[in-house]
């Protein structure tokens, strides 16, 4: 009997403890030009993703547009397996094709199940096959509590990851890829005479947001990756694990709208502070559509130990000692942008957290004409490649995305 009230008990404590984790949500916000944290709370809890996972198909298909691997207009052959999926999804037929262009709208508006896996089944012999390629993508961009098992973020169970990670791809995303963040922005796309609508309401209510995913599964809850910007300064926010969109967007829409309040006022971000103020304000007022309303937070938690992304610009090895770094044919792309200006005082400031550390001189700004217009690659240049190997690592153990390129072009700075 009494081993039967003790089972009974432990039973209701592991209930309890359930009910605790699955109600509790996780978010972040970053400073989205040098990647700094502003607010955080439960980042690194492990969650599914959802449809949050379709960020990480893009960011391949990305960098296979920009490699050349890959066309705008090339079209993908849909098998029966993606033609299969479940919603949401766009309906393409097996046997068809799609182009990649609509393939990439439809995923970023309509998330679509089906058109995420048609890009999969492009890369890879299959969609569990892609799936490793991504979770690798997510270890080399520094999102080291992320694993993938398919292409869209339907259910599985070891499919997992963090806020923070989710801040780390979307940071990649919008630096790596500027030339195709403007998509992330479209409230509807036209596919063969249809206009297919998004689920991002955001970009309808809240000032300045400009993208980029929603997600919801029944056991993630509701999800969303978002920025914002206002008065030149942008933030990338996460929130995950709500129990109603609506419940989502206002946290979002909160903190973006208390993080682009601080950052206007020019001064270094007070985090306690901001904390208290997202999480406490009875009566916070949210800018939507370019007049304020009211939304309740009442919700308190305790404010964490305070966290940086280690952003190039800000970061601290814990190693001071320079070393000796030998000058060579390879270089460490560490961004691209689309404005020069942008990529050379970040390639300066990349320089010059690296000298800390390394004996780091040269910089280069590449000029590239890519499908979307003019981007400009920044680059620390003249490096031997066992060197370069070393800086890239270091950087992404700081959080800070990068690779090692092999570059024979003299040192100097694109003309813009």
């Amino acid at each position: 009997m009494v081993k039967k009230i003790l089972a009974f008990l432990m039973f209701c404590l592991v209930m309890i403890g359930a009910k605790n984790v699955a109600a509790s949500t996780s978010s972040i916000m970053v400073n989205a030009e040098d990647g700094s944290v502003m607010y955080e709370m439960n980042a690194d809890e492990m969650r599914y993703p959802a449809s949050l996972t379709k960020l990480m198909t893009l960011y391949i298909t990305f960098n296979a547009l920009e490699n050349k691997h890959l066309k705008l207009t090339d079209k993908l052959k849909v098998s029966n397996v993606a033609a299969s999926r479940s919603p949401s999804k766009l309906g393409v037929r097996a046997g068809t094709t799609i182009t990649v262009k609509d393939a990439i709208m439809a995923v970023i508006v309509k998330s679509a199940n089906d058109c995420a896996t048609v890009l999969a089944e492009h890369f890879s012999k299959n969609e569990a096959e892609f799936a490793v390629l991504m979770t690798k993508t997510a270890k080399k961009l520094g999102m080291n509590h992320t694993i993938f098992k398919n292409a869209s973020g339907l259910p599985h169970s070891q499919q997992k990851t963090t806020a923070r990670d989710m801040a780390t791809l979307a940071m990649a995303v919008y630096h790596h890829f500027p030339q195709y963040y403007s998509w992330f922005s479209a409230k509807s796309f036209n596919y063969k005479g249809q206009t297919i609508h998004g689920h991002n309401h955001l970009l309808k209510t809240f000032a300045g947001a400009d993208g980029m995913k929603t997600g919801y599964t029944a056991a993630s809850g509701y999800n969303i990756v978002t920025s914002a910007k206002r008065h030149n300064k942008r933030v990338i926010a996460v929130t995950m694990g709500h129990k109603y969109f609506n419940e989502r967007d206002k946290k979002v829409a909160v903190m973006m709208d208390k993080g682009l309040i601080e950052l206007k006022k020019g001064k270094k971000v007070d985090m306690v502070l901001l904390k208290q103020q997202i999480n406490g304000s009875d009566n916070i007022r949210v800018v939507q559509n370019t007049r304020t309303t009211n939304t309740k937070q009442t919700a308190k938690a305790p404010v964490p130990a305070k966290r940086q992304y280690a952003a190039a610009s800000q970061a601290k090895p814990q190693n001071t000692q320079v070393a000796s770094v030998k000058s060579g044919n390879y270089a460490v792309q560490v961004g691209s942008f689309s404005d020069y200006k942008r990529a050379k005082n970040y390639a300066l400031g990349v320089k010059k957290n690296l000298a800390k550390k390394f004996a780091v001189h040269n910089i280069k700004v590449e000029k590239i004409n890519a499908a979307k217009g003019t981007m400009y690659r920044s680059k620390v240049v003249g490096l031997a490649k066992n060197d370069a190997a070393k800086i890239c690592q270091t950087m992404k153990r700081q959080k800070q995305a990068c690779f090692v390129v092999a570059d024979n072009s003299p040192v100097r700075l694109a003309q813009r």
